[in-house]
């Protein structure tokens, strides 16, 4: 492609990718006004937050997946 006779460079990125689609899908079976994570995301934040399982979604490429709503600060803050 060319600009007034310069030689202009257009890289295209695609940022759909796994944890994108994972993500979408997480959204997708949410409730509005509330935090949905995983429970890898879970894992790493238990005992900082209160959260509450709200049971397992389908994932696709990824099979069940188990989901947590996030419902406030936690007793074991880290500092």
């Amino acid at each position: 492609m060319t600009y007034e006779g310069q030689r202009v460079c257009v890289n295209a990125y695609d940022v759909w990718g796994d944890t994108v689609n994972t993500a979408a899908q997480m959204e997708s079976s949410g409730e509005p006004g509330k935090i949905n994570m995983s429970g890898v995301t879970y894992a790493l934040l238990r005992g900082a937050f209160e959260c509450a399982y709200r049971g397992k979604i389908s994932a696709k490429n990824k099979g069940e997946v188990d989901m947590y709503f996030l419902e406030g600060e936690g007793t074991n803050l880290r500092n």
